[in-house]
């Protein structure tokens, strides 16, 4: 018998054991339980889970104003990384972006995370010259690197899940 199936779904409050795991496995300074139940309550928000079976095995989120997303975070559950996870949770958040009419999204990343910069450059996000957040990751005071996707759907192949 095999792993059970993938899914992605929205979140929600009874997801949140499963998240702060996760949170507390990739994070040196991981948001806090509340900070996410809080988001769950905002209607600019959007957050995702990936599930195996009934265990939480990922998540993703982003905030939506206007035309523009902004990626909030995206974590998988360190037994599962490099299966594709984290990649089908930002084509989703892609997919729902464009639905609700957003036109560009962004997103920062710790300069050393080259996983993440390379999936996010597989997805069609790009870095602009001089686009670094000095010093933004509190925990280390390492600096971001922001990247931009414009157009959000390039082709069909591209916003398929």
């Amino acid at each position: 018998m095999g792993s059970p199936e993938i899914t992605i779904r929205p979140m929600t409050p009874a997801d949140l054991d499963g998240v702060m795991e996760i949170e507390h496995l990739s994070f040196l300074t991981p948001w806090s339980r509340a900070a996410f139940a809080s988001e769950l309550k905002q209607r600019y928000t959007v957050y995702l889970v990936a599930r195996e079976g009934e265990r939480v095995v990922g998540y993703a989120g982003m905030h939506v104003i206007w035309d523009q997303a902004h990626v909030t975070n995206v974590a998988v559950h360190p037994q599962r990384r490099g299966r594709g996870i984290g990649e089908r949770l930002m084509r989703e958040l892609i997919q729902i972006a464009h639905s609700r009419g957003v036109t560009h999204m962004t997103l920062e990343v710790r300069v050393s995370n080259t996983p993440a910069q390379e999936l996010y450059r597989k997805l069609g996000f790009v870095t602009a010259p001089g686009a670094i957040r000095k010093g933004y990751y509190t925990d280390t005071g390492e600096d971001a690197i922001v990247m931009w996707k414009e157009p959000l759907i390039e082709n069909e192949q591209e916003g398929a899940v």
